[in-house]
This record gives C-alpha cells, structure tokens and sequence, in this order.
C-alpha cells in the first residue's frame, strides 16, 4: 500500500505543473482508478486543503494519504507528491545557469504558462460541478430534485454578492463557509 501511494503520488507531482488546484484533475482520476475515496471526499479534500495552512496539493496528498493508510500514509503520500519538484528543481537548476539567455529555453517556459492555466481550468470546473450537482443523492433517490445541490449553490450565491458589497479579505469568507458548510453538513 505504501508504495502504491508513492508511486501514485509521484506521478501527480510529476505532472501536476501550476501549483494546488493542478492537482485536482489527477486526484479524480485516482479515485477512478482506485476507489480509495469518493467524488465527495474529494470535496472534501479541497475544502480542507484549502482551509489549512500550507500548498493545497500537498495538503490534499496527506489527507488522502492519512485517510487510505494512517499517518504512515499521510508521509508516504506527501514524499510521493514532492519528490518530482526536488528533483526536477536540482536538475533545472543546473541546466538553467548555463542555458538561461537561451531562445529554446526561454520558449518552454512560455510554454508552460498555458499548460498550468489548462490546469487549473479543469480543476475549477470539476470542483464547480462537483459542488453543484449531487451524483451520490441523485444515484440513492433516483429523483432529480436530488441531483442539484441547492444548499451549496444558494451559499455561493450569497457569499458572492457579500463579497461583492462587503469587500472583506477572501480568508473571512473561507471561513464563513467553512462554518456553514460543517453546521449544515454541505
């Protein structure tokens, strides 16, 4: 099991490029390939990750880590998750002394600016679907009133138009809707 979360976690930090919310498409796609979890933990996660302190990828490689194997686990899926970036961070480091006015080079960093904010475009709609419509309650009950998660679109719609009137820092309605979210069970 410890080996499988590394390799598994490995290769999401490998191909994870543009920070926390890059992770999330790779996430979903290892809850498909192992069921470790459910579209709802994964909701969960981001919702946890995003709330601790620290990088949200590396957050949510622990969670999962901690949830499938304990804190053993947790570790083993952090190292997993970090391991690429250190290694490729020594190895460009390197190279980029010597090649760093080059065209070539200069043209894959470029390059990879689309590919992150491609990321990144993916996590947001996953997240956003995920959060809107309800698959599990919908599967349970068969009725469609139960596919839309009316709760956590009606919360959205008025932490927005706070957001909007208010102009309070992002973290204070993180918060508020951390606290809504636990007391109603979103």
């Amino acid at each position: 099991m410890f080996l499988q979360l590394y390799i598994e976690f490995f290769k999401i930090g490998l191909f994870s490029i543009g920070g926390g919310l890059a992770t999330i498409p790779f996430i979903k796609e290892l809850m498909e390939k192992t069921h470790w979890f459910t579209m709802s933990d994964v909701s969960n996660m981001i919702a946890v990750s995003e709330c601790t302190p620290g990088p949200m990828g590396v957050n949510m490689a622990t969670y999962v880590g901690n949830v499938i194997a304990g804190f053993a686990g947790g570790i083993i899926a952090t190292l997993g998750l970090i391991s690429p970036s250190i290694i490729v961070i020594i190895i460009v480091a390197h190279f980029l002394k010597k090649f760093k006015d080059s065209p070539a080079v200069q043209g894959m960093m470029l390059g990879l600016r689309p590919a992150s904010t491609g990321l990144i475009i993916v996590a947001t709609v996953s997240v956003a679907l995920a959060a809107i419509f309800n698959q599990e309650a919908y599967a349970a009950s068969g009725t469609i009133i139960d596919f839309f998660n009316f709760k956590a679109m009606g919360l959205a719609v008025i932490l927005f138009i706070m957001m909007r009137k208010l102009k309070w820092h992002p973290v204070a309605f993180i918060g508020i809707a951390a606290v809504v979210g636990v007391m109603f069970q979103f």
